[in-house]
């Protein structure tokens, strides 16, 4: 099987259900987004070197392969099984989340992102997601979108806060707290 197809040469894509609209639809921006977040998840996970980390940001792209596949399915009868998400991925996020907020200093102020390249990646994989989860909504108004999906970016992005800060911890980086300037 060849990479190249050529079918998309004059600007469509085919969705799964056998539909084709223009590339820069917005299925096409929302699942093209969720792509872009598990690229930048294999960035965060290249840069860390805790084993079950990783292999929890391995468990985060299987999940968002998932989000991917139900955002570029268009068709009310397909004859293609879907995998589903379930309330059990988003419920793991929030024990990790838990988890790791035990050991961190309390928040007081923003954090300003950075002092380490996996705490820098981690927080573009964090305003990522954020950008995913807006665009998902916005295609859910017009489209069928299933509500977990939403749910599971929101938790997401809270997620890979949650763990900038570990990231944070672990490589011994002094967060810089964002102090307005009020006159």
């Amino acid at each position: 099987m060849k990479i190249y197809t050529k079918t998309g040469d004059k600007g469509t894509t085919e969705l799964i259900g056998g539909k084709r609209v223009p590339k820069d639809h917005l299925r096409i921006e929302a699942y093209g987004t969720v792509d872009e977040l598990i690229a930048y998840i294999g960035l965060v996970r290249d840069h860390i070197s805790s084993k079950q980390i990783q292999n929890d940001l391995i468990k985060i792209q299987d999940d968002l392969m998932i989000c991917a596949a139900i955002l570029a399915t268009d068709c009310d009868d397909c004859e293609i099984k879907i995998p589903k998400l379930y309330d059990e991925s988003i419920v793991w996020l929030e024990k990790e989340m838990d988890q790791m907020d035990i050991n961190l200093p309390l928040l007081k102020n923003f954090i300003l992102p950075g002092g380490h390249p996996s705490v820098s990646f981690c927080n573009a994989a964090r305003t990522v997601c954020r950008r995913a989860e807006r665009i998902v909504i916005s295609l859910s108004g017009s489209y069928s979108v299933p509500e977990i999906t939403i749910r599971y970016l929101n938790r997401l992005s809270d997620y890979l806060f949650v763990l900038s800060r570990q990231l944070s911890t672990d490589n011994q980086v002094v967060e810089i707290r964002w102090l307005p300037r009020l006159e």
